[in-house]
């Protein structure tokens, strides 16, 4: 299987090419007219791996409600 499949290809297909997904865990990209529009993918109970990137990267605000970089604006000063 491709990991692009145009949507007139797809359509008469969709439940193969849906096992093949939950089979193989590769994402597959529709296609219109050769432009990507669609992408389908494995589901996942585990948000913990998908959020896992963004883990440690949120930074503490003393003052949530101040706007950030405040100083950075050249315009403001």
């Amino acid at each position: 299987m491709e990991n692009q499949v145009s949507k007139s290809k797809f359509k008469p297909r969709a439940l193969e090419y849906f096992r093949k997904v939950e089979r193989t865990g590769k994402a597959l990209i529709i296609t219109d007219r050769g432009k990507p529009v669609l992408q389908i993918v494995p589901y996942s109970e585990k948000p913990a791996d998908v959020l896992r990137i963004l883990r440690n990267s949120v930074i503490k605000y003393e003052d949530p409600t101040e706007p950030v970089g405040l100083n950075d604006w050249e315009a403001l000063k």
